[in-house]
């Protein structure tokens, strides 16, 4: 899958959005090129003012994106492209965000130029037990940017918590044997624990290394 672009996201909630709710998002997107500092009142109102239902014709790679998603994401997108800017504005807004916001922030990774800046929200996500937040930090931003092991880790937390493996952006080219390795030791420890194994563990030992034998 191709990770998502601001012309994806833009085309997919002009689909949805009122006359009033284009024009209110317009507005707040040149005041924020106008005026970065600006965009926390914006970031906050998205989801008041553009809606929170999913999006409707959304292409494959925005599955799932809420309409307050995509206004944020665009927001974010508005800033000027000044690379530590930017970074300390998506840091703060994910520290002083509520779960949806910090999602949105997330969702919104793929579409800035910030290198290496947003790995740490990406680490604070997967130590938390919010399925939707982990799901979320596991998309193309964490598939470019977290180190080996720090994504490694994040694939088990999503088969320990049970989120579906089919939401790990790129599982099949990060697979390495030390994943299959865990995987197949998690596999282990739940059996003899009398617990299900996920499915899921088989979309590691299969994704083109197999189990170890």
């Amino acid at each position: 899958m191709i990770p998502p672009t601001q012309s994806d996201v833009r085309k997919a909630l002009a689909a949805d959005l009122s006359t009033e709710q284009h024009v209110w998002l317009t507005a707040a997107l040149r005041s924020v090129q106008q005026n970065p500092p600006g965009i926390d009142r914006f970031f906050a109102a998205a989801r008041r003012r553009c809606g929170r239902s999913v999006l409707t014709a959304a292409p494959e790679n925005l599955a799932d994106w809420t309409r307050d998603d995509a206004a944020r994401a665009l927001l974010l997108h508005a800033l000027p492209p000044h690379r530590e800017a930017v970074g300390d504005a998506v840091a703060r807004l994910y520290r002083s965000g509520d779960a949806a916001e910090r999602r949105a922030v997330l969702r919104a990774l793929p579409l800035l130029d910030i290198a290496d800046a947003a790995v740490p929200l990406v680490q604070d996500a997967l130590r938390t037990n919010d399925s939707r937040l982990i799901t979320v930090a596991m998309g193309p931003y964490a598939q470019a940017h977290l180190d080996q092991s720090s994504w490694r880790q994040g694939v088990l937390k999503c088969l320990f918590v049970g989120i579906p493996l089919t939401s790990v952006f790129g599982l099949a080219e990060r697979v390495d044997t030390e994943l299959v390795r865990m995987a197949t030791a998690f596999a282990e420890e739940r059996t003899a624990a009398g617990r299900t194994v996920p499915p899921d563990v088989d979309a590691v030992l299969s994704a083109g290394i197999g189990p170890l034998s």
